[in-house]
């Protein structure tokens, strides 16, 4: 949870009142701190804060730890320096885990650095492969059995609590008689399809695994709850929120979902407006494709998923904002595969599920499919649309953000992917990334480039000419290759002969509309000033009559 403006000078005075204590650490830093050194506390204080049953955990610069005065920090006081810490830790930390947040607050003219800093999540966060912890004031290494209580703490499954005094009769009819169906239709053509009219409630709960030998667990009043049952969570109240926005972040519509969520998903779903879109595909067809935005399984998919991984206990809501063009899914609790490349590894399993029991019961429901198959199906029915492909917005640690997109956002990514059919997901997904301007890593790109699909030097990659070709982007191309050497020097020697003469400034602006798009404004100039140094050093075919502050070119007679 980021916090707001008027929240951090609240935050800042209520932690002042501790003592030492090993979830929050103050630090004088008045000029620097030992990069190093602030990893070590970031992994102690994350374990640490996970051990006491913290969301968080905060590093504090600018306070002296004993007295708690103001000293003024000026660590990093370049706000963009400040910034670059989280991409700084990020590569160093398991999972790349990294700073919620980094708030400066001024409080008497005194400069405060406040990191806050996420609990670990199932496993210990370490620091260039070392776990560390607290021992009052030290730092130490995180011994085993704090190592084992992480990871325990991963392990324990929200949905498998039970509601003390709940009973069948806190459960909505037809949420069961629902639940019912959805039973029968994943085992439909075996025997225990067949046997399910017979059972009773209680007993059709204990075999979809909801119940407990009877007992009313939070997974079966989630999905299958009264609403006016929703106290027995104890004060949270789950809750599915669906918003119509604008672009310019106006709410036009908005609503709020309750228990039975088994019920709850098929309001939601008429909720969304799932228009109609018409496109047309490839160069030889006049024929517009009609479609649905947004395919309805792709909807429900992602959903169901944010129901069985939304982390309950940072007590949130789902929310689903719903624009014209897109449609936007976000769920509380980190992503279990760390990245979404994971996903597409054969064979992939995720190593524990957040809410196992609710999990479980959804997959005997038919909602969700516990290997991962489903997320791998929404991908290949966006590519089979052409459309553009999810985006999975991680950049907050305890947040999942998934962006769906109903309509073309690049007419030429779209052909290319009408035209090159035997590409693999993998392989789609990096080329959507590079369509999107999103980075890729190094060897990502450098496996597009043995394929002959981007050119370019990294990061400032961009389709290649072949793709360019049967993609119609031949001048994209162009302005991104850029032309032969020979080409730019022509111009300066026109220019000059036009003009008898030029100074570096008329160069300039003569030639940098003309230098590739994928070059830097810094590297087109560096690309003029090699040029203008070619020309009158080894070719001799210019001389420079003026001074090197202002020159003044001319041709060699």
């Amino acid at each position: 949870m980021i916090l707001a403006k008027t929240e951090i000078e609240n935050t800042l005075m209520e932690l002042l009142k501790y003592p030492e204590i090993e979830w929050v650490e103050f630090k004088e830093a008045k000029n620097g701190y030992d990069f190093n050194k602030l990893g070590e506390y970031f992994s102690a204080i994350s374990n640490e804060a996970n051990l006491r049953g913290k969301q968080y955990g905060w590093l504090i610069f600018g306070v002296e730890d004993k007295t708690h005065n103001f000293v003024n920090t000026r660590f990093r006081t370049n706000r963009a320096d400040l910034d670059s810490l989280k991409k700084e830790i990020a590569d160093k930390t398991n999972d790349r885990i990294t700073f919620i947040e980094i708030y400066e607050h001024f409080i008497d003219g005194n400069r405060v650095i406040m990191f806050q800093i996420p609990a670990a999540v199932g496993v210990p966060t370490n620091w260039n492969g070392f776990c560390y912890g607290r021992d009052n004031e030290s730092i130490v290494s995180l011994n085993s059995q704090k190592q084992d209580q992480i990871r325990a703490s991963g392990m324990q499954d929200w949905s498998r609590q039970l509601c003390n005094g709940a009973t069948i009769n806190d459960l909505d009819p037809k949420a069961i008689q629902k639940a019912r169906e959805k039973y029968k239709q994943k085992y439909a053509g075996r025997p225990i399809a067949e046997e399910i009219d017979d059972l009773s409630d209680i007993d059709f709960l204990n075999k979809t695994k909801l119940t407990i030998n009877g007992n009313i667990t939070k997974a079966a009043l989630l999905l299958l709850g009264r609403s006016e049952a929703d106290h027995y969570f104890g004060g949270y109240i789950p809750q599915i929120t669906w918003k119509l926005q604008s672009v310019n972040g106006e709410i036009k519509d908005y609503e709020h979902f309750t228990i039975p969520f088994l019920l709850a998903v098929d309001e939601v779903f008429l909720k969304i407006r799932n228009l109609r879109y018409r496109y047309i595909t490839g160069q030889l067809s006049l024929f517009p494709n009609e479609v649905d935005q947004y395919d309805p399984y792709i909807i429900r998919e992602i959903l169901h998923n944010c129901i069985a991984h939304q982390n309950y206990n940072l007590k949130g809501r789902i929310n689903i904002i719903e624009f014209d063009d897109k449609l936007i899914f976000i769920n509380e609790g980190g992503f279990i595969p760390g990245k979404v490349e994971t996903l597409f590894e054969d064979g992939y399993v995720p190593p524990y599920y957040r809410n196992s029991l609710l999990a479980n019961a959804m997959v005997n429901l038919n909602m969700i499919d516990t290997v991962g198959s489903g997320i791998k199906r929404v991908f290949r029915i966006q590519r089979n649309k052409f459309f553009p492909l999810p985006d999975y917005d991680l950049s907050d640690n305890n947040r999942v953000k998934v962006i769906i997109y109903g309509k073309i956002i690049n007419e030429d990514y779209t052909n290319l992917i009408y035209s090159e059919t035997d590409l693999s997901l993998e392989t789609v997904f990096l080329l959507d990334r590079v369509q999107k301007g999103i980075l890729i890593t190094k060897e990502q790109s450098d496996f597009l480039r043995s394929k002959k699909l981007i050119e370019g030097r990294y990061p400032n990659i961009y389709v290649s000419s072949k793709i360019a070709e049967i993609t119609g982007e031949k001048a994209k191309y162009i302005r991104n290759k850029g032309l032969g050497d020979e080409y730019y020097k022509d111009l300066i020697i026109e220019l000059i002969k036009k003009y008898k003469s030029a100074s570096r400034t008329e160069i300039d602006e003569l030639l940098l509309p003309k230098l590739p798009d994928s070059l830097s404004e810094k590297n087109k100039m560096s690309r003029i000033r090699y040029l203008i140094n070619i020309m009158s050093t080894k070719e001799q075919t210019i001389r420079n009559e003026g001074t090197n502050r202002k020159p003044k070119w001319v041709l060699n007679k």
